[in-house]
């Protein structure tokens, strides 16, 4: 605490505050509202459970619904289904990680029950450092500690809150991304790039975020005073193209365990009988026991086709009458991102049309720095929440809008 300033203090107060009261509250509507029987994945406990494992599924498993469960199963069992590759190794091996610090209690727990308990202290450690990494790039980028603060006590109040505590990679993604950019803001470059390739290794769309490396790079090129010359020219494509392989090697590197999971001969391997009979009656396919249709595509991207498939994931694919309160429940963030947009294009036209990287056309004068939202420095987080939108609203369920940590957390 006492690296901290008065501020950050008062942040991590808040966000702790805010996991407790979730956890709490977590556990007492998971004990008095009986559960939605939805189609969702919902694989065979394999283990016995006893009385502390019943007592810990009663207090922390509604941290396990919907996705989480995929989470769990995969920390738990490994990559055996198919459509468990739409869910990157970070999180799970993060649990893993959890797991072998409660090996003591394995003895008196379940694997699942531990599982269940590293999910929430890990997410209750990852959500309070987002919170707290948060308001340190929103002191760096807006020059209003009022506004950075407002920011991060908003990203611990948001709609989305509900997934930084659950068995999900929300909160592991927002902290190593909003560290990575408040590296990045501080000019370290590396570290940066590392972290957001971490961040890549958690969620898919971490990839996007290799556009913060590149404009940074970018624009430093552009501030220099002196003529460049052609060596300078090739140094920064050089280093474009490594930013490029660093944040996209975690997700390359998952594709490829899975077309060896898949698409190659000898990598089927022993499954429990109930995890076969669930594959049976629910269609999955399992790793090494047919070969999918992926395997035969010039790029054999199992994430595409998961999402294609199993997700329906397509351009214009939602846009059906019985999915309009979806989009209802998405219009306050479009709403706000639209406005955000219109309001710093219209105030910084000359800016926005040098994508960020000339702040005035006469060279020999300095533009006056606007602080909060309106400084120079928030374009490129701007333009990534439009982006989001604009991906978000054409081709995903339109509904994670409204709880999306990307889109919310920077504006």
């Amino acid at each position: 605490m006492g690296l901290l300033d008065p501020s950050q203090k008062e942040v991590l107060k808040f966000a702790v505050s805010c996991r407790i009261l979730t956890l709490v509250l977590q556990a007492l509507f998971n004990v008095i509202i009986p559960d939605h029987q939805a189609d969702a994945f919902s694989p065979p406990r394999l283990a016995p459970s006893g009385s502390v494992d019943q007592l810990v599924e009663g207090l922390l498993g509604g941290l396990s619904r919907w996705d989480a469960e995929h989470f769990l199963f995969i920390a738990e069992h490994g990559y055996l289904y198919e459509h468990n590759f739409a869910f990157f190794p970070g999180f799970p091996l993060a649990l893993q990680m959890g797991t072998e610090l409660l090996r003591p209690l394995q003895g008196l727990l379940s694997q699942r029950s531990c599982l269940l308990i590293s999910v929430a202290l890990l997410n209750f450690l990852f959500s309070v450092l987002a919170a707290v990494a948060l308001h340190d790039l929103g002191c760096l980028v807006l020059h209003c500690p009022r506004q950075a603060f407002c920011a991060a006590l908003l990203f611990c109040l948001s709609p989305a809150n509900v997934f930084l505590a659950a068995g999900y990679s929300e909160a592991l993604f927002a902290f190593l991304t909003f560290s990575a950019m408040g590296q990045l803001e501080r000019g370290r470059g590396g570290a940066g790039g590392l972290l957001f390739a971490l961040a890549a290794g958690v969620r898919a769309n971490g990839l996007v975020s290799v556009g913060f490396l590149l404009h940074a790079q970018c624009r430093g090129f552009c501030s220099s005073l002196v003529v460049q010359t052609w060596k300078q020219l090739l140094k920064l494509m050089a280093s474009l193209c490594l930013s490029v392989l660093t944040v996209s090697l975690p997700f390359a590197l998952f594709q490829y365990y899975a077309y060896t999971q898949f698409c190659l001969p000898g990598s089927a391997h022993a499954i429990p009988e109930p995890l076969l009979q669930l594959a049976s009656d629910k269609g999955y396919r399992l790793a090494g026991r047919s070969e999918p249709p992926w395997c035969t595509w010039a790029l054999p991207l199992i994430y595409s086709y998961i999402q294609d498939v199993y997700w329906n994931v397509g351009l214009l694919r939602y846009y059906e009458l019985r999915q309009a309160p979806n989009f209802l429940l998405a219009t306050p963030v479009t709403i706000l991102v639209v406005w955000a947009t219109w309001t710093y294009v219209t105030t910084h036209p000359w800016l926005c049309f040098t994508l960020g990287l000339k702040r005035t056309k006469d060279k020999e004068s300095l533009e006056k720095p606007h602080p909060g939202f309106l400084s120079p420095k928030v374009f490129v987080y701007l333009v990534h929440a439009a982006a989001l939108l604009i991906f978000g609203g054409l081709c995903m369920h339109v509904q994670f809008l409204a709880v999306s940590k990307e889109v919310l957390s920077l504006h």
